[in-house]
């Protein structure tokens, strides 16, 4: 009886706040909150290129604070025109009537469909339907925002980016040429469209996307994104040293720690071009010498299996006397993926943290190397 009276008093409580205001006039909301809104988005995407915090965190923040942002400009967009309250005794007898019918409502629907005895759904699988469901409230809110105000190129780059990550490639696409249309255009945006349209063709870098990507680099050379496309592009006609020649050029002028320099030296490799320099880039690292590739061509898969691991070992050897080496941390994690030897990069990742904990800036970029492997742990 003492947990039913709990629940009683606890029914009465939500009840009593919420039907309170029916007896009182609403005050009238004012402020800027659309102008604050849009100034912490900018702010989180300053902070994020600043450093300052992870991909993910930015990620959930841009989330909630453009929820804030849409249900904020729409409030802004409601009529303002003088509510009509209905008499008092009107508002009196639906608090009445709804403190008695709620509670009465809610018992009879427990004690006929509730049960109990049931185990409680695991806290993860709960965390996760939460996410997705708040995720896509937030697109839904995002997509009836538009269709009042079409011309709000802030709700299509709040739109777009979660498009992609939910697989919506050709709604990321339209997205990104809303944010042209309407904003103008930079290099930034003509590569954040030819991406999304390279992601909707399964990663073919089509016509309408490498026109995209074309026209990035004649506002600016140095987006290093539109130059990489533009080397994909050439692999898949067919123009490798093409390729080769892009990919290079970017090694060349790349800056130190730029975080594409490993994707870039993997693409010059698959098209079988050596990267610039590569001795005193990395001078203490072991890797394949021109004779050891020599000599790899002539190897059963099963010798030439056993030089790669021979090589990894050395790698992970020489790790354990400079544990410093970020790029070699980075080599040895992809290493263990490439052969399928998980536990050893998840025991390599944890290594890599305790190295080089204190660095702060190795210390994030390698976080982030091992998110983006799907590295656990």
């Amino acid at each position: 009886m003492t947990l039913w009276f709990v629940f009683a008093l606890m029914t009465a409580a939500a009840i009593f706040a919420v039907l309170w205001p029916l007896s009182h006039r609403g005050a009238e909301q004012g402020g800027s909150d659309v102008a604050v809104y849009r100034d912490q988005l900018d702010e989180i995407a300053r902070d994020r290129a600043a450093g300052l915090i992870g991909a993910a965190e930015a990620d959930a923040a841009q989330i909630e604070v453009s929820r804030r942002l849409l249900a904020a400009a729409d409030a802004a967009d409601a009529t303002t025109a003088e509510r009509i309250e209905p008499p008092v005794w009107r508002r009196r007898a639906a608090v009445l009537v709804a403190f008695l019918l709620v509670p009465a409502a809610a018992s009879l629907i427990y004690l006929t469909l509730g049960s109990p005895q049931m185990p409680g759904e695991p806290l993860a699988a709960r965390a996760r339907v939460a996410q997705t469901s708040s995720i896509a409230n937030l697109v839904t809110q995002a997509e009836a925002h538009l269709e009042r105000n079409p011309g709000d190129a802030r709700g299509y780059e709040v739109l777009a980016p979660i498009y992609l990550r939910m697989g919506r490639f050709n709604d990321a696409a339209n997205a990104r040429r809303r944010i042209l249309a309407i904003s103008g255009e930079t290099a930034e945006r003509h590569t954040d469209l030819g991406e999304a349209l390279a992601a909707a063709n399964n990663g073919i870098v089509t016509a309408e996307a490498k026109s995209a990507f074309e026209r990035a680099l004649a506002l600016d050379e140095n987006d290093m994104r539109a130059r990489f496309f533009t080397g994909i592009a050439a692999e898949q006609d067919g123009q490798r040293e093409q390729a080769a020649a892009i990919w290079r050029g970017m090694l060349e002028k790349a800056p130190a720690g730029a975080p594409w320099i490993d994707t870039v030296r993997q693409s010059m490799a698959r098209v079988g071009a050596a990267p610039p320099d590569t001795a005193a880039a990395a001078p203490a690292a072991p890797g394949p010498s021109a004779d050891d590739v020599k000599a790899a061509a002539g190897m059963s898969e099963a010798d030439r299996d056993d030089m790669v691991r021979g090589m990894v070992a050395r790698l992970a050897d020489r790790l354990r006397d400079n544990s410093d080496d970020i790029e070699g941390w980075q080599r040895l994690l992809r290493a263990y993926m490439v052969m399928g030897e998980r536990d050893k990069a998840t025991a390599a990742a944890a290594d890599a943290r305790r190295a080089l904990a204190s660095d702060p800036d190795k210390l994030r970029r390698i976080d982030d190397a091992i998110k983006s492997m799907g590295i656990e742990g």
